[in-house]
């Protein structure tokens, strides 16, 4: 065990990553344990685990994973356009952040959260261009994890 962490965990997380960065999204229960020949349960249980771990965020009701930052398995106010896939991220700063984790430009499409403005990133050879703006985070990055979320 290194870090607390199996191999088995250690290898779903590598596909969990994988896949989200090749599609968008991350995989769901079924997808992992088709990919590691193993029972929806076991791939639960590792999920579990790497929830447990922070690496990842589960919906509650499913086991299903909510969040594979900076990806978001479900459609928010933050959406980012590759030239491969249209995805969603959970806040601004994981959009920026897929941006670099796939190292593609990128268009980031959301609004602001004071006025309602739409407003237009683009992400071109690593560098921001668009409106000036402010990033706002309502949570010192220390309490993120009491309710990441929300977050």
């Amino acid at each position: 065990m290194e870090n607390g962490m199996e191999e088995f965990d250690r290898n779903v997380r590598g596909f969990v990553y994988d896949f989200a960065m090749q599609r968008g999204y991350p995989p769901k229960l079924a997808v992992t344990a088709v990919k590691f020949s193993v029972s929806v349960d076991e791939a639960r249980d590792s999920f579990q685990r790497l929830a447990d771990a922070r690496i990842l965020v589960l919906q509650r009701d499913s086991g299903e994973i909510l969040m594979a930052n900076p990806f978001s398995a479900v459609p928010t106010a933050f959406v980012v356009e590759l030239d491969t896939y249209t995805c969603f991220a959970n806040c601004i700063w994981d959009a920026l952040g897929i941006s670099a984790m796939v190292n593609k430009d990128s268009i980031i499409k959301t609004s602001c959260a004071d006025c309602g403005k739409a407003i237009e990133l683009r992400i071109v050879k690593n560098t921001v261009l668009g409106d000036p703006g402010l990033i706002h985070f309502a949570i010192p990055a220390k309490h993120w994890w009491e309710d990441i979320v929300f977050t």
